[in-house]
């Protein structure tokens, strides 16, 4: 028998409730730029990435959006960046890794070594996301994530603001309190534009050779690095010190 993959949970939420979540959002970003004149949002332009990116065009709130381009997304991710850009009618910048870096690593340990060796799996991730993460970061003041604390064992004590220890700048999640009920509700009810492989079993999307499909009653992350073990599953991207807020 076919196992069941997961699918997208349907809505018990009510739209007054929606509502009270955008104007949650709204607040939070609205203190960002207020706090910050450079700020920057990475999308990978899932789901919670989708619920941000909403509230920024909707709203028109100067916070920059970029997403890292690796050289390895499904092809759907693609086409994904071209049809948001559309919707919203706005810009989103794409970065790119070093591509003599990228040629070196394969030369040196194969296209796909990640599969075989931890070191090699952080080597790939540093040269095709945390450095071009570096690089659209570089003169930014703080940037934000679609980190939610229901995502994975790595992320349960996430809070809104954080410290990027890493870069040296501020680091906000801010929808890092919302449930998965929550976030599906957002999108359902304000029509927010939804990434096609959510509809094929992918709570979650990385690069093609590192993101699968998940059974339902799986964990959301199940499908990220799914031949690694549940605390091994973030990719440097989020180097930060929590602040209470």
């Amino acid at each position: 028998m076919k196992p069941q993959l997961w699918k997208i949970p349907p809505v018990q939420i009510s739209g007054e409730q929606v509502d009270q979540l955008y104007e949650k959002l709204h607040q939070r970003l609205i203190e960002i730029s207020s706090r910050y004149q450079r700020v920057r949002f990475a999308t990978s332009l899932a789901a919670e990435d989708m619920v941000i990116t909403d509230a920024i065009a909707r709203e028109n709130i100067k916070i920059e959006i970029f997403t890292l381009n690796t050289g390895r997304l499904h092809e759907a991710s693609i086409k994904m960046h071209g049809a948001v850009q559309s919707h919203y009618k706005i810009q989103i910048r794409s970065i790119e890794p070093e591509q003599e870096q990228v040629k070196q690593f394969i030369e040196q340990v194969g296209l796909n070594a990640f599969y075989e060796s931890e070191d090699a799996k952080k080597s790939c991730c540093d040269i095709r996301k945390v450095k071009p993460l570096q690089k659209a970061l570089d003169g930014a003041q703080a940037w934000l994530t679609g980190q939610r604390k229901e995502q994975s064992v790595t992320r349960t004590e996430l809070l809104f603001e954080e410290k990027d220890i890493a870069r040296g700048i501020a680091k906000f999640n801010p929808i890092f309190d919302f449930s998965e009920q929550e976030m599906w509700a957002y999108i359902q009810t304000r029509q927010v534009p939804i990434h096609p492989l959510h509809q094929q079993g992918y709570p979650s999307i990385g690069c093609e050779p590192c993101t699968r499909a998940i059974r339902e009653g799986e964990d959301v992350r199940a499908g990220r690095w799914w031949w690694l073990q549940k605390d091994s599953k973030e990719c440097g991207l989020h180097v930060t010190e929590s602040l209470q807020k």
